[in-house]
């Protein structure tokens, strides 16, 4: 069992950028939206290599600062512009308890036929699964079908339910660095923080191998979780913090 996704090749990216069809070109404009930084950032171009988790309300805030204006997310981009990115409801303020309700409510879900499952689906719904395709490497969307599921999970419950600067990946590697990038990483176990798990108790970003979400941190060394592909299902788990290289927190409403 592993978060890492191991399709994803950095090896040959030039190669396979100088191979993209105009229509792959065009669609990386499209997406470009969806993989932009936070707030006063410019717009990430896919196809340079340097497509992150985020989504698409940091992207229209960075195009306003960009133009010395400056816009609510939801002025800046239209409800349906959300739906259509993969959102099942805009960005809002959101609890953790919210999101720990939601992820509850999956424990039990298992992998169908060929290691399928609805967090699979959604992601490859997703422009977003596209374009992190082309970042790491220009494969087809279709190989994350079946694939290692944990961080989808965690993604699609943001998505879900609206929580902001959760980030979207398929990639437990880039999904930390995107927590660490933006200033959203650290140490303590919080209720609804991402943690990232290193089965050989490493401290190493590069070295990630799982992601879950925290439930609560227990006060005796471990800390209670719930994680996807964990046996191939959604499961409740207790966990050594030796095994946490660090935590990404999304803005939770107070």
């Amino acid at each position: 069992m592993t978060g890492r996704f191991n399709r994803l090749s950095l090896n040959n990216i030039t190669a396979t950028l100088n191979s993209f069809t105009a229509e792959d070109k065009a669609v990386s404009v499209a997406v470009s939206a969806v993989l932009a930084g936070a707030v006063g950032l410019a717009v990430f171009n896919p196809l340079t290599g340097d497509a992150v988790a985020e989504t698409p309300a940091q992207a229209a805030a960075a195009a306003s600062a960009e133009k010395g204006t400056v816009s609510s997310e939801s002025e800046a981009v239209s409800a349906s512009d959300y739906v259509e990115a993969g959102y099942k409801v805009p960005p809002r303020a959101v609890e953790a308890s919210e999101v720990l309700e939601l992820a509850e409510e999956q424990v039990g879900i298992r992998e169908g036929q060929d290691g399928q499952t609805k967090f699979h689906e959604w992601y490859v719904s997703t422009p977003h699964a596209k374009a992190t395709a082309q970042r790491d490497g220009g494969f087809s969307v279709d190989a994350y079908n079946g694939a290692q599921w944990c961080n989808m999970f965690v993604s699609w419950l943001g998505a879900q339910t609206g929580v902001k600067n959760m980030g979207w990946d398929a990639y437990t590697v880039q999904h930390a660095s995107w927590f660490e990038d933006t200033d959203r990483w650290g140490k303590k176990a919080k209720p609804g923080s991402v943690v990232f798990f290193d089965w050989d108790r490493g401290s190493s970003i590069s070295a990630i191998d799982h992601v879950g979400i925290v439930v609560k941190d227990n006060g005796d060394g471990t800390i209670s979780t719930i994680e996807g592909n964990t046996n191939n299902a959604v499961q409740k788990k207790v966990r050594d913090k030796s095994l946490v290289v660090g935590y990404g927190y999304p803005d939770y409403a107070a």
